[in-house]
């Protein structure tokens, strides 16, 4: 059987076993994969799993550990890290879409799942990375000062040894949270927005969430191509944003919600923009109106422009906003 070049729907579920095996506690084995798999959405038992963890072996992106199941090896991590495990063009945005129906947070109680990015940091840096962090937060450019710190011996996630990992809350969660409230949400845009003196400027460089097959906040981290401490040192920079649409009609519901959503220290909104009209240069559908707002990742690109060897995760999964802690 040739495993060499999988179609687009494989591809998609060993992207996914591998995720799961990277948040599990020690090893995995096939049947509490294919659980999972299921409660995400992927119809498939513990004989296709098996089939897939065969081409992940051959891969050399997992291992098998005795009679307990698979662990995700150095070269598995990296191909999560980059993306590279076959991501074609639409799977980015429709793993979005998963993400946001699946947030539930309420605006009124602050209970609920939000979407998160990860970071994976050596021990000995997390001092000076949650420094980088508050300091981010004390800034109009943050999303929201929870964050959540993932030990080594953590239940519900795998840290390498000698790792910490933190958690931050992902922009995305202000499309689920729209959603959630009756709004259509379109996720159009990654992309960087120029800073000058303090305020926001324009759009200097915009991807398609639907037309590329990387992320395009990792797009333009691999490339380093922010400069987030240059602006909370000097006002002037370049910061990650991403931009959606919603239908006009929506224009003044969604203040509503957003501004309940300040309520529970969820923010990090740029503007709102004018039916059909572009927003910072970024250009917006008839009918439509834009919200630019800036990434959750901000404050993890900070720690590695520092000098901190960091593995950046974003989107990543869900988590409890309760599970989280105010910095």
């Amino acid at each position: 059987m040739n495993t060499s070049t999988p179609d687009p729907q494989v591809q998609r579920k060993l992207i996914e076993i591998l995720r799961i095996i990277t948040e599990s506690n020690g090893a995995i084995g096939a049947r509490i994969i294919a659980d999972k798999m299921r409660e995400r959405g992927y119809q498939i038992g513990e004989r296709g799993v098996r089939y897939h963890l065969r081409i992940l072996d051959e891969r050399g992106l997992t291992a098998r550990e005795g009679y307990s199941g698979r662990v995700i090896t150095k070269s598995g991590l990296q191909e999560l890290e980059d993306g590279l495990i076959g991501h074609r063009v639409g799977f980015i945005i429709t793993s979005i879409d998963e993400l946001v129906y699946n947030t539930d947070l309420g605006v009124d109680t602050g209970e609920g799942n939000v979407i998160v990015n990860m970071a994976l940091i050596d021990k000995d840096d997390f001092d000076d990375g949650i420094e980088i962090i508050a300091a981010m937060n004390e800034t109009p450019y943050s999303i929201s000062p929870y964050v959540q710190v993932i030990e080594e011996d953590a239940v519900d996630y795998r840290v390498p040894e000698g790792k910490v990992g933190i958690t931050t809350v992902c922009s995305i969660t202000i499309d689920g949270i729209l959603a959630k409230n009756g709004i259509p949400v379109n996720t159009k845009y990654g992309g960087l927005i120029q800073i000058e003196n303090g305020a926001p400027a324009t759009f200097s460089d915009l991807l398609l969430y639907s037309g590329t097959t990387i992320d395009p906040m990792k797009i333009f981290i691999n490339r380093r191509m922010t400069s987030v401490l240059d602006v909370l040192e000097t006002g002037n920079g370049k910061l990650l944003a991403n931009l959606r649409e919603i239908p006009a009609s929506a224009k003044e519901h969604a203040i509503e919600i957003l501004d309940k959503a300040k309520g529970i220290d969820i923010d990090g909104l740029i503007g709102i923009g004018k039916p059909g009209s572009p927003i910072f240069k970024a250009p917006v559908s008839p009918g439509k109106i834009g919200l630019p707002i800036y990434a959750g990742l901000n404050c993890i690109v900070a720690m590695e422009e520092s000098g901190i060897d960091v593995s950046v995760f974003p989107i990543s999964r869900m988590a409890n906003y309760k599970n989280m802690t105010r910095l």
